[in-house]
């Protein structure tokens, strides 16, 4: 679409400027399309042919000619395949969704439907001329070979399961018929009466919308089509449009109607005849034909044809847009010779006539932004979407933002006007510190402030710094937030610090200051005073501070203080880094602490039960006196701590369990299972103990003691079964005494009992099928044939004479008159070789005869 040709070559461009036919030259309005001619491929065709018809997909563009021919070709207009169908006018082009197909009729009533990769097709020779054509939008699908034909009658082709084309007249006698539009399951076509429309799904034929004006002839304004979507037709004859909705009809109402109806949902007419529609979102693009009245003659003269988007309403319509159009030749063409077709994929429409194709197109957003610079509406241009890298080579942008950024400043919108600074100035540095300086003259630098540059590209120190001590005066969290978000190699940090220092003198505790001042000196790597700061504020960035810049040297006598403020974090931040800060330093530090001191250990023991093992002595005393709960898991986890010591401990303050656990551990059950039974009570935990050191001494202990006890008594019937005979403690118990519970204790033992023999019995089974597969096994073992040597290994005979062979399970063989008689051996004959290495290799022997 490089160039145009009328009267000559011509730009593209010059076409969309002479679009515009009555509208004067000052108009404010934006046009919604932009115009570009066909050309390429298409500017030879159309200088030796004329265009009778074209079809659009979204990869390519099918064109026929008034001498017959079919082109394929891209979107740039380039030839890529050409047909030679007819000699005559092709009258329809039409393509199936995918592509992949084709149906081409001409006014020699040719008929020829084919595909573009395959060697599959249609061909047909009719005795009238073949107005229109369309196939099956899902031609390619093997169930969906169908397509019309319409000349005088609408006739139906579908291809059977033995692959042969099947005719049937869907109507007939009402004209020749000029238009059909296939969507989905629905067939709209045109005749000399009307719009039909039918169902190819129920067979069926749902509408019939007459023609308005009936005086126009339909061959020279014929009837213009268009499916919105599956459902909605759009119909336009002579100058008047109808929109018409397909609906499924309610069960209810059905009787012997068709499924679905018709409602006409807008109607309205126009200036002007139609010759094209299309769809565009909730609008509609038409292509006029107009005809106006000359000054000087009384007959009316073929006009440029119009291009208008129109607001479809109920009764009429609301004229959006409209172009009148410079195509080639337009004084000679008629209704009839223009057509219109779009693509759905881009919103891309095609205005054909004989001798000229022109493109129009939705103009996008850089679009916009050129006509408002072209209109020198600046502020629009800047605040319309981002101009593209083009649009700023080519217009004085900057020029034009400075003007905007004046008339904002004019306006007293100070942070619009800061923010566009950004946009245009760019890298103009120079630029950036004269509006850094005036904004400082109106008072306003915390409006440009956020937006100064910071990156490779910066202003001068004195700038950043002029700009802080602006909002030191007056505002603090905005300094704040400035040294935050500013990087450090903006300003001088002395000289910021010095500031900050000399507001402290009149304010020494505000925290807002202090924590700036801290990350002032944390930029100029002066990390011990930036932490004393932290500390002293308690603030949650200290560990952060510690851990980034490896400051644990500084910390060696503020160990206390990061404690007190948080002691877990300290506590983990110091064992997580034991090679710089060690555990004698830490206990040192906090010798005068011991509750935090507890929770250091206690955390160090958790880690590892061997590292701080010389502390565990003095960890006693701290769980028992901070942390009893623990006392116990850290007793029975530690192998470092002094046991008598502990239980000293453990005993001065009654610490019962501890004890207990103490006593066992140090040898001493006897004792231990007295203070269970006597100090706690507890007939459960006794027996658990007694189970534990499984101690015939210590049953007998706690059956003595629990005898008098009846709630001991049932403890021990209830537990006792498994480790000790029940009839000891039955036998002992006093004839009368009241035990609760006791048949149901009974009756455990006695389940318990019956549990052991079945085990018994169970394992007795077990080791006896056990004992007989192995002895089985062994036994085929031992049969088996022994591969061995034929010599002996000891061998004293000639080997000429008869002898007798003794061949042992290590598989040495030996003549039975070279062992040693088996009376002087005892316990028999052996292997004289393996029992020189150990004993038993060859106790057991085969004799056989050779």
């Amino acid at each position: 679409m490089s160039e145009v040709e009328e009267q000559g070559r011509k730009p593209s461009e010059e076409l969309e400027e002479s679009t515009e036919d009555s509208e004067e030259e000052d108009s404010e309005e934006e046009p919604k399309l932009k115009y570009e001619r066909l050309a390429n491929g298409v500017t030879e065709i159309l200088q030796n042919d004329a265009a009778s018809c074209m079809t659009v997909h979204d990869k390519f563009l099918a064109l026929g000619t008034h001498f017959g021919k079919v082109f394929l070709l891209d979107i740039q207009g380039n030839v890529t395949q050409k047909y030679e169908i007819s000699s005559v006018k092709i009258n329809q082009i039409s393509l199936d969704d995918s592509g992949e197909h084709v149906g081409i009729c001409s006014e020699d009533g040719k008929v020829q439907v084919f595909g573009l990769y395959t060697r599959e097709g249609f061909h047909e020779n009719f005795d009238c001329p073949i107005k229109v054509v369309a196939l099956h939008p899902q031609f390619s699908k093997s169930n969906n070979k169908q397509f019309v034909t319409g000349g005088n009658k609408l006739l139906l082709y579908e291809r059977n399961w033995l692959n042969r084309w099947k005719m049937s007249t869907l109507h007939e006698g009402e004209g020749t018929i000029t238009n059909i539009k296939w969507r989905a399951n629905l067939i709209a076509w045109a005749n000399n009466v009307g719009v039909k429309i039918y169902d190819i799904s129920s067979k069926q034929r749902i509408t019939n919308v007459l023609r308005d004006n009936t005086t126009l002839r339909p061959d020279m304004y014929p009837c213009s089509l268009c499916w919105k979507d599956n459902a909605i037709l759009i119909i336009g004859w002579g100058s008047s449009v109808k929109i018409c909705v397909v609906k499924e009809r309610d069960p209810t109402e059905m009787r012997d109607l068709p499924s679905r109806y018709v409602e006409i949902v807008s109607a309205f007419e126009t200036e002007f005849f139609i010759s094209g529609l299309a769809p565009l979102a909730d609008q509609l693009v038409t292509l006029y034909y107009v005809q106006e009245n000359s000054d000087h003659m009384e007959e009316e003269f073929r006009a440029r044809p119009r291009l208008d988007i129109i607001q479809p309403l109920p009764e009429s319509c609301e004229e959006i847009s409209s172009d009148a159009l410079t195509v080639r030749n337009f004084q000679e063409n008629e209704c009839r010779d223009y057509k219109l077709e779009h693509s759905e994929g881009e919103s891309l429409f095609y205005i054909i006539s004989p001798k000229d194709i022109v493109v129009a197109k939705e103009r996008d957003q850089d679009d916009h932004v050129d006509w408002l610079l072209e209109k020198k509406k600046y502020e629009e241009a800047l605040m319309a979407a981002e101009i593209s890298f083009k649009n700023v080579k080519r217009h004085d942008v900057q020029k034009i933002g400075m003007a905007y950024i004046n008339h904002l400043v004019e306006k007293g919108d100070y942070d619009t006007a800061a923010r566009k600074c950004q946009k245009v100035l760019g890298k103009n540095m120079d630029l950036w510190e004269n509006e850094v300086y005036r904004f400082k003259t109106i008072g306003q630098l915390k409006a440009i402030s956020q937006y100064l540059p910071r990156g490779d590209l910066r202003l001068r120190p004195a700038i950043y710094e002029m700009i802080l001590h602006e909002f030191l005066k007056t505002d603090y969290e905005g300094f704040a937030t400035l040294i935050r978000e500013w990087p450090g190699e903006l300003y001088n940090n002395m000289t910021i610090v010095q500031a900050v220092t000399d507001h402290l003198k009149n304010d020494p505790t505000n925290s807002i200051l202090l924590t700036t001042l801290a990350e002032l000196y944390t930029y100029d790597q002066r990390y011990d005073r930036a932490l004393e700061i932290y500390l002293r504020l308690r603030h949650k960035d200290v560990y952060q501070l510690i851990h980034k810049h490896n400051l644990f040297s500084s910390i060696d006598d503020k160990i206390v203080l990061l404690m007190d403020f948080d002691k877990e974090k300290a506590v983990d931040m110091l064992l997580d880094n034991e090679d710089k800060i060690s555990t004698d330093r830490v206990v040192d530090e906090l010798k005068d602490r011991p509750k935090l001191l507890h929770v250091y250990l206690h955390k160090l023991f958790k880690r590892d039960h061997h590292k701080g093992q010389k502390y565990h002595e003095r960890q006693i005393s701290l769980y028992a006196e901070y942390d009893r709960p623990n006392l116990l898991p850290f007793l029975r986890d530690s192998t470092h701590c002094p046991l008598e010591k502990a239980l000293e401990i453990c005993q001065q303050r009654h610490f019962v369990e501890e004890t207990v656990f103490l006593l066992s551990r140090m040898g001493n059950c006897r004792r231990a299972l007295q203070m269970i039974m006597e100090e706690l009570g507890d007939v459960d935990k006794a027996i658990e103990f007694a189970k534990e050191q499984d101690d015939a001494e210590l049953w007998e202990d706690l059956i003595s003691y629990s005898i008098d006890k009846p709630p001991f008594i049932t403890g021990l019937l209830n537990n006792i079964g498994t480790h000790v005979d029940p009839i000891l403690l039955i036998h002992r118990i006093k004839e009368g005494m009241e035990i609760p519970n006791l048949r149901d204790s009974l009756v455990k033992i006695l389940q318990d009992y019956n549990l052991q023999i079945l085990l018994r019995e169970g394992c007795k089974k077990i080791l006896v099928a056990d004992s007989l597969s192995l002895l089985q096994k062994m036994n085929r073992t031992q049969m088996r044939g022994v591969r061995v040597d034929a010599a002996c290994v000891a061998c004293i005979l000639d080997t000429a004479q008869p002898f007798s062979v003794v061949v042992f399970h290590c598989r040495h063989m030996f003549h039975k008159e070279c062992l040693p008689s088996s009376g002087t051996i005892p316990g028999g004959q052996y292997c004289n070789i393996c029992s020189a290495k150990r004993r038993g290799p060859g106790s057991g022997i085969l004799e056989m005869k050779k």
